[in-house]
């Protein structure tokens, strides 16, 4: 026996939403053999723009019952039914929400109709219910009401059923298919393309944009598992409506996949990624000469296009490296902008200070240029060797005096001691503090990796 079921709602994602209105035909595989219907009281307002798309307005839900009113029932029409709808795992994710508010476990296996029909019935224009209704001549005269798009939903089914000559519906109900779970528009094809092994996965909109870059050990097991269970929160239903098409890199290793994450998300800046997106309030030590000849260092926030001497996380760590250059150089307060008072200069050189014209410019810079090449000497430069992507080749990760350079790949038999030689075989790619330290630390974990160089 099949439940086909259509329900409207006051929004898009069930853990922040009520349902307006919920109809489920019974269905015994030819015909509808019972009908459920009624408008339930979502106790928020209904959006204006809801209103007006399916005509439910407030004051028709004002008495209705609550959802936990008829939770019983619509439980026992579910339960050891086979739930189909139009887009599944919208109308189940919301079901099965409110349903486990209740007190209530939905556990039941599903049958998509937008899915069912690109397998049964392929090539055509759209799959929305509106569009195989007119173009298979079902009649909905209620349009965006739950028992009108329930009905016209059974009779597309009973449509399906008649023309499944190679059995696409026992296969989606296989224990072992991952039909039920996937993406209404998303090819199954997509899936079984996907390779076990470590790298990046792209999610593709209905117009080939990127929407989400992931990375992953195992491609297709986390691909997977992104549309696992049945989480009813706004991230997964928008992935579950706007995933149209999946496509991978493969990398060599978890590593490579990290940064390659990371490089992908700052160039494509895909809608549904969140951690690697955020600001990045850095800091670098800059160096410049003033009019009149003296070279001052400064902290100031990393620009994108000024290349600095020196990088760090926060304004406070920098400015204590600038303390200790002062102090362990003989530096000038004043000139390096820690001092910006007009009180006498506080620095160990009082009396014969750079900032009050006392000590010529080649003097002051040579200490300048001392205390510059000290903080050169802490910035590491190392690449990691690692594992490739087969088994003639390695993986490689260039880090240059403290910042990524780049990554690729180069041959097993590959020496890649000399630095200049090595960069040849790499791409260059931006990096950021992220990078830098997740690959800094798994050097850390793996020194054996680590690859250094003679000056």
């Amino acid at each position: 026996m099949y439940a086909i079921v259509d329900i409207e709602t006051t929004g898009g994602h069930a853990s922040a939403n009520g349902i307006t209105e919920i109809a489920i035909c019974i269905h015994d595989g030819k015909k509808i053999t019972r009908r459920f219907e009624t408008l339930v009281n979502p106790q928020r307002d209904i959006p204006v723009y809801i209103r007006a798309l399916t005509g439910i307005t407030n004051e028709m839900v004002q008495d209705a019952p609550l959802f936990e009113d008829v939770a019983h029932e619509i439980y026992h029409l579910l339960k050891g039914q086979i739930f189909v709808a139009h887009n599944v795992n919208f109308d189940y994710s919301f079901l099965r929400y409110h349903l486990n508010a209740a007190g209530y476990e939905l556990n039941a296996n599903k049958l998509c109709t937008v899915r069912l029909g690109r397998k049964i019935m392929p090539g055509l224009m759209s799959y929305s219910l509106g569009k195989l209704c007119t173009h298979l001549g079902i009649a909905n005269n209620a349009r965006h009401r739950a028992m009108g798009d329930a009905e016209a939903t059974a009779q597309l089914f009973g449509l399906y059923l008649k023309n499944d000559t190679t059995k696409h519906i026992g296969a989606a109900l296989k224990q072992n298919s991952k039909e039920q779970v996937l993406p209404a528009n998303l090819p199954k094809t997509d899936i079984e393309a996907l390779p076990s092994s470590p790298g990046i996965y792209y999610f593709h909109d209905q117009k080939g944009k990127v929407v989400y870059v992931g990375k992953a050990k195992n491609i297709k097991k986390r691909v997977c598992s992104h549309f696992t269970g049945n989480n009813p929160n706004l991230q997964r239903q928008e992935f579950l409506k706007n995933i149209y098409r999946i496509s991978h890199q493969v990398c060599g290793n978890e590593l490579i996949a990290l940064v390659t994450e990371a490089v992908e998300i700052k160039r494509l800046w895909p809608k549904y990624n969140r951690s690697l997106k955020r600001f990045e309030n850095t800091y670098g030590i800059y160096m410049y000469e003033d009019q009149r000849g003296y070279i001052r260092l400064a902290v100031d926030k990393l620009r994108k296009h000024m290349p600095c001497v020196y990088s760090c996380n926060t304004l406070f760590e920098g400015r204590n490296l600038l303390l200790n250059l002062i102090e362990s150089f003989g530096l000038c307060p004043k000139l390096c902008f820690i001092q910006k008072n007009d009180q006498p200069c506080n620095g160990a050189n009082v009396g014969s200070c750079a900032c009050e014209g006392h000590e010529l410019p080649e003097v002051y810079n040579q200490r300048i240029d001392g205390a510059v090449n000290e903080l050169k000497k802490a910035l590491p430069t190392f690449a990691i060797r690692d594992e490739g992507r087969t088994s003639d080749e390695h993986s490689c990760i260039l880090i240059e005096e403290g910042r990524f350079y780049g990554m690729g790949y180069i041959s097993h038999y590959y020496d890649a001691d000399n630095i200049q030689a090595l960069k040849n075989y790499l791409t260059p790619y931006p990096g950021n503090d992220y990078i830098r330290n997740i690959v800094t630390g798994y050097a850390e974990r793996f020194p054996q990796r680590k690859v250094s160089f003679s000056a």
